[in-house]
Order: C-alpha cells, then structure tokens, then sequence
C-alpha cells in the first residue's frame, strides 16, 4: 500500500487527508518514484478550493513537484533504471499525474536525472521555476550578457529563479516587489538592484540604472496599473511577458510607447516549455548545466514533514514565505 495526499471536498488546508491506497504500477512510458520530497505550488490550493483551470474529482490526487529515486521501469522506458535519483517537471495536469504520495507514477518523459551533490529538497522545488524561466528568458527572449531583465514578483520562486538565469547568462536582472520587508531579502538572494511599487518612481529608476536605455526583457505575473511605467521603461524592440494576474486592477499600456519602440508585449505559459518535447529536452539541459556549476539552487523558505501537509499549506496561504516550501519523506 502507498500513502497518498487526497482531499474529499473542497475546502481549506484542514481538507486534506493522507489515504492508504494500492501501490501503483508503472504502465508504459512511466516510472515509479519513491519519493524523497515535494514541493508545494499556489496552483495546488488554487485546485484544492475549486478555482484551477480543471475540476477536481473526488477523491482527489495532486502533487506537481516531487524528487526521489525510481523503483519501478514501465515497458519502453529507456535511459532510466531502478535506483536512479531524479526529479520531476510538471508536464502533465493534476487529473492525469499526482505526486504527493510516498510512490508516485511519472511520465518519463517529465523525469530527469539529478546530478551529483543536487538535496533532494533542492530538487524537489528546482523544476517548474527554473523551467517556466527558461522558457521565456533563453528559449523566446534570447536573454544574454549585457541585457536588463525587469521581473516582477521577483520574491516568488519564478523570480528567484529567473534571476540566477539572467547572471548566469551575463544579465544584469532588476527585482520588483511591493513589500519593503522583502528588499533585504531579495538582496541576500542574490539581486544587486531592487526596486519598491509604491515608494520608488519605477519608470525613471529603470531608466537610470540601464543608463537610459531602457530593459530589453521584462518577465511580470502581476499587471495591473504598475506594468505602465515598466513598460515605458522599456528600449527599442524589447519584450515583455505576461505569465500571471496576480492584480485584479486594470492593466494600462502606454500605447504610444509600444509603437514608438515596437514593443512585443505577449502572454506566456510554463506548457510552451513541458507539452513541446525539443523545447523540453534543452530545458532539461541547460537547467541541469547551471546546477552541476552551482549557477542555480532552490530557495527553500521552509520544510515539513509529509504528515504536516496541512501546516505545510497553511503556512503557504499565509503569504509569509520568501522562497518555497517543501514536504520531505523519510
């Protein structure tokens, strides 16, 4: 039998339940995992309470983001063998995989090896923030040396880790965020320049550390009436990307500036990356080139047992956490 997170109703964290359920076996093109650890995301909470983008059906399985060793091979699996330590991306939807359980099935084309050195909380929590950065930043955007990346929410682990890919590249990334309390913080992670919705004059500070010359990347889940000014601190041909909607305000564009420096503004979603196989592969790559240089790492807010998952998600809707938050299994 296999220990698995499920909830029965929506509701809030005091939902979830830990079941017994039949161990299951790998079909094919899938591996089973003995979990080792697991990251918690706002999208399970958003599943959780009723409003993801699908429904969930009772009793319901979840889970994006797990790291462990496998222990079953299903018929076609090749490159993998019982016993590898690896991690999981998140290519799939909740109602086709769930990895919070103790043994959990994956589709191996979402598993990757893990390399030397790589905790299994690090890679637990790595995957999907690395991977939905990589995406915008490398894949479409081409970032490299000497370009401005502006990323909002850059305290979420999408920022952190988007801003270890633009020093990794020779970038020079410049963090958002609307909580003074998170400045030291985003500092001691690793940002140079940072800037403050609401105190900081957002446009001509950009302005001022690109030397006038404006961004060429800006990677935002926020919107709302603060994108204006970043996009006005903008240079010619830039890029701006839209992959969340965390302000429920109007969004203002400055339209004159978006002809005038013909300005891409574009929506982006971690699947350009998973359902694309060749994007997939390179992601992999590239990823796991800046974690064997020690280029990248996780930033782990905080740990909890499996049996803790509802602290776990308590402490997670509290919005207190810099970094993210990990379930770990003995």
């Amino acid at each position: 039998m296999t220990r698995a997170i499920r909830f029965h109703e929506v509701g809030g964290p005091e939902v979830l339940r830990i079941d017994e359920v039949p161990t299951p076996e790998p079909k094919t093109g899938e591996v089973r995992i003995r979990v080792r650890a697991l990251g918690l995301n706002r999208a399970d909470s958003m599943y959780r309470t009723g409003r993801y983008v699908i429904e969930p059906k009772f009793p319901a399985t979840f889970g994006y983001e797990a790291a462990g060793t496998i222990d079953a091979v299903g018929p076609g699996v090749k490159g993998f063998a019982a016993g590898d330590r690896v991690a999981v991306i998140p290519a799939f939807m909740f109602d086709e995989y769930a990895m919070f359980a103790d043994q959990a099935i994956a589709p191996a084309r979402a598993v990757v090896k893990l390399p030397d050195g790589v905790s299994w909380e690090d890679a637990a929590t790595t995957w999907m923030p690395f991977t939905t950065a990589w995406g915008a930043l490398i894949d479409i955007a081409n970032l490299r040396a000497g370009d401005f990346v502006v990323l909002g929410a850059a305290s979420s682990s999408v920022g952190l880790a988007a801003m270890q890919i633009a020093k990794h590249v020779g970038a020079t990334p410049i963090a958002i965020t609307r909580k003074g309390g998170k400045i030291d913080e985003l500092k001691g992670a690793g940002f140079v320049h940072v800037l403050q919705t609401g105190e900081d004059d957002i446009e001509r500070e950009i302005l001022r550390l690109t030397d006038g010359q404006g961004a060429r990347v800006v990677f935002d889940p926020v919107t709302g009436p603060g994108l204006e000014s970043i996009i006005k601190a903008t240079c010619k041909d830039a890029i701006v990307f839209i992959y969340g909607a965390l302000s429920h305000e109007a969004t203002s564009i400055p339209v004159m500036h978006v002809l005038g420096k013909h300005t891409t503004i574009r929506g982006y979603e971690f699947i350009e990356v998973t359902g694309d196989d060749a994007k997939l592969e390179r992601a992999k790559a590239f990823i796991n080139e800046g974690l064997s240089a020690g280029h990248f790492q996780a930033q782990v807010a905080r740990t909890f047992a499996f049996e803790e998952v509802v602290e776990a998600y308590r402490y997670l809707e509290s919005n207190s956490q810099f970094g993210k938050i990990v379930l770990t299994l003995d």
